[in-house]
């Protein structure tokens, strides 16, 4: 049997969908009916005003932090332990992004280093809501008012979640997510800015269109971007918000079924849990192995490839990445709680699609698995 790491699930509705674009010849970013509606009901599914579509997660980022006006000298500061998109969106605006470190807990922004970090150019924050889990937004809202600074927010695996009750993407001045194939909802590729701010949203749409002239359309406004969402993602997109309810529930019975199969292994494995707060949405089940285990992670995610089960690293935070030590613009040590979390963590097969045999084949071999190396 071989179990990937994740498989999106497309419905026959979804299937309708896009047929029906590609019988209308609506292909591309400028025509057609569903990026509009698309726009309109994720905003709802959000409890927001304003919803940009757009290429991908990546790009979301980037157009809300540019709509917000951020730029060359500005200081954002981010979580540091996400896919790296979130620190490229913002050296894509010449801003310089320094990393916060993380609550051990929920894998997302420590509130306290995160007012450690602050200095006279910050500008902004940027949360990460890791694996499906929100951040502890007011105690982040709080130093952010004290200080003036703008907060976004990184939804690419948390469509969904919930913060004391309110949706994440509506949390803060701008929020980017992804549909890439393995998010919680999936266009292939694409992403959605979420705001409640007209002027950011607006900015939005000129960004993402090469900032065409509202008289003159070659004419442009600004230095634009080409990061439109096509009517094809949206219609695949339509067909996924149907459903946008099952699918984030789906997630949460997968965790919950993990969870139960390795509640006596407390010794061994941090297993991902949920704040009396929040509701995640369980992106991956992401597993953290305690100390006597991190030098055999290697071996173990090796075995359980062995045996047809795919397995992934967790993310490696921006404090450890090569590439910006070697420039000078970080150091190892800036996060600790970060780094133990990175070389101790992977994550097992979450996808909507897995079968229930799938997931107990899993659940089978990591347990046998995990013998050979407990002591």
């Amino acid at each position: 049997m071989q179990v990937p790491v994740s498989r999106p699930q497309v419905s026959p509705q979804e299937v309708d969908f896009v047929n029906q674009a590609l019988r209308e010849n609506a292909v591309s970013g400028v025509y057609g009916q569903f990026i509009e509606r698309f726009e309109a009901e994720f905003a709802a599914f959000c409890d927001v005003k304003h919803a940009v579509s757009c290429s991908n997660g990546t790009t979301a980022l980037h157009l809300a932090l540019a709509a917000a006006g951020i730029k060359a000298g500005d200081e954002i500061l981010v979580s540091t332990l996400t896919n790296m998109a979130s620190f490229f969106a913002v050296l894509y605006c010449g801003a310089k992004p320094i990393p916060v470190d993380i609550d051990p807990d929920t894998l997302t922004m420590d509130p306290e280093d995160l007012r450690r970090k602050l200095t006279p150019q910050s500008r902004g924050i940027m949360v990460v809501h890791l694996f499906g889990h929100p951040t502890d937004m007011d105690s982040v809202d709080e130093i952010a008012r004290a200080n003036n600074l703008i907060v976004f927010e990184d939804c690419a695996e948390a469509h969904g979640a919930l913060y004391k009750g309110r949706k994440v993407g509506g949390l803060s001045h701008a929020s980017g997510f992804s549909f890439f194939a393995n998010k919680v909802l999936t266009t292939g590729e694409g992403g959605m800015l979420t705001t409640n701010d007209p002027a950011i949203a607006a900015k939005a749409r000129s960004l993402k269109a090469l900032a065409f002239g509202t008289h003159n359309k070659f004419m442009h406004e600004d230095i634009g971007f080409n990061y439109r969402m096509t009517n094809l993602q949206a219609a695949l997109g339509c067909g996924q918000m149907l459903r946008a309810e099952a699918l984030v529930e789906r997630r949460r019975e997968i965790a919950r079924f993990y969870t139960a199969a390795f509640s006596n292994l407390s010794d061994h494995l941090i297993l991902p849990g949920e704040k009396s707060w929040a509701k995640s949405v369980y992106w991956m089940y992401h597993v953290v192995l305690k100390e006597h285990l991190v030098l055999h992670r290697a071996a173990i995610m090796a075995d359980l490839k062995a045996v047809g089960v795919e397995t992934r690293e967790g993310f490696i935070p921006y404090n450890l990445q090569k590439i910006f030590i070697d420039r000078g613009w970080t150091r190892e040590e800036d996060c600790p709680n970060a780094n133990k979390v990175a070389y101790a963590s992977f994550y097992l097969p979450t996808g909507p699609d897995i079968s229930q045999v799938e997931l107990e084949y899993v659940v089978e071999n990591f347990l046998s698995i995990l013998k050979r190396y407990v002591r």
